[in-house]
């Protein structure tokens, strides 16, 4: 088990407790996956939400800033034009890998067996996170970790049809595991999203064949990496535009 999975587990011990069926759900805060992520990367309290300028950074540690955004890039920018003239800033952005549903009865509070999710993260489902905030992307401040883990989500069963699951809310989600870390300091590390079997020159159908996404993801991840300049447009097939690796 490396650090950082140590570091996870000791912030689910502090967040949630060992006893998770003794504590029940209901003493779970809202935002359960940010507070636990928070307390991985920093344990220390004192270091954590600490005032700077107009903003509060998640985590302010020698000289660096560390926040952990669970979803909408967007809300970063103006924070972002605030810290990266002054201080390196490594944005950590979870997605689920594997994940478990867990359905919570509101009248009754009783939880449902969990069970497991058919669908599978991935780090391309990153992108159109990244692509709120390109702008940004080539400061040289600036870092993005994909953190992949097992995770549970609860739902509400407050939604429609039969089961009341259609459109149901999200009530939390909880990390259980670090699975992989990607992570992006400079330009040449976007390199690892390009998968080793394409064609010298491909389309955005051809790169997400390759890479096991669908065809609309593929445009996203190509214009970032693309604008990161791992890769390049040099004309179209068709209605197309065509690619190439420029490493």
């Amino acid at each position: 088990m490396n650090n950082l999975e140590q570091n996870l587990q000791k912030a689910r011990e502090k967040i949630i407790g060992i006893d998770r069926q003794r504590i029940g759900i209901g003493t779970l805060s809202e935002k359960t996956l940010h507070a636990i992520l928070k307390n991985t990367y920093e344990p220390d309290e004192d270091k954590q939400e600490i005032p700077i300028g107009r903003f509060y950074a998640d985590i302010y540690s020698d000289g660096e800033i560390i926040e952990i955004q669970t979803a909408q890039f967007n809300r970063m920018r103006e924070k972002l034009e605030a810290f990266l003239p002054e201080y390196p800033v490594t944005i950590v952005y979870p997605i689920a890998k594997e994940k478990w549903l867990c359905w919570i009865d509101e009248e009754t509070g009783e939880i449902q067996e969990k069970r497991k999710s058919p669908r599978k993260g991935n780090p391309y489902t990153g992108f159109p996170e990244l692509y709120k905030i390109k702008s940004f992307l080539k400061n040289p401040n600036l870092r993005i970790h994909f953190l992949l883990l097992d995770m549970e989500e609860y739902k509400l069963l407050n939604g429609w049809g039969p089961q009341r699951k259609n459109h149901a809310s999200k009530y939390d989600r909880v990390p259980l595991a670090i699975r992989e870390e990607y992570v992006m300091h400079r330009k040449e590390d976007y390199m690892q999203f390009v998968p080793y079997e394409l064609a010298e020159t491909f389309t955005s159908k051809t790169f997400g064949k390759a890479a096991r996404i669908p065809r609309s993801l593929a445009q996203t991840v190509l214009n970032i990496l693309d604008y990161m300049e791992v890769v390049e447009r040099i004309g179209k097939e068709g209605n197309s535009y065509l690619y190439q690796v420029k490493y």
